[in-house]
């Protein structure tokens, strides 16, 4: 179980990196033939970054939650 646990957080985190370098590619220039244009490169890059560190939390939140670790601050609303 915890093979998996490590899995779902590595394979975000990796997105993400791979987000951080598609962004540091633009601002240099380096043009990847996939994206059509330089700017659709570097909005990708920043969509991996985001949704990668957003799940990462998420996924962190919710352990939270379900072991109590989170002193009321996060209730879920009935």
């Amino acid at each position: 179980m915890r093979l998996i646990a490590l899995l779902l957080l590595v394979t975000p985190g990796l997105i993400a990196v791979y987000g951080i370098k598609l962004i540091r590619d633009a601002l240099f220039g380096e043009f990847h033939s996939v994206f059509f244009h330089i700017a659709i490169q570097g909005l990708v890059g920043i969509l991996f970054v985001v949704g990668g560190m957003a799940f990462i939390g998420g996924f962190i939140l919710h352990r939270d939650r379900k072991r109590n670790l989170t002193k009321g601050r996060f209730k879920q609303k009935d």
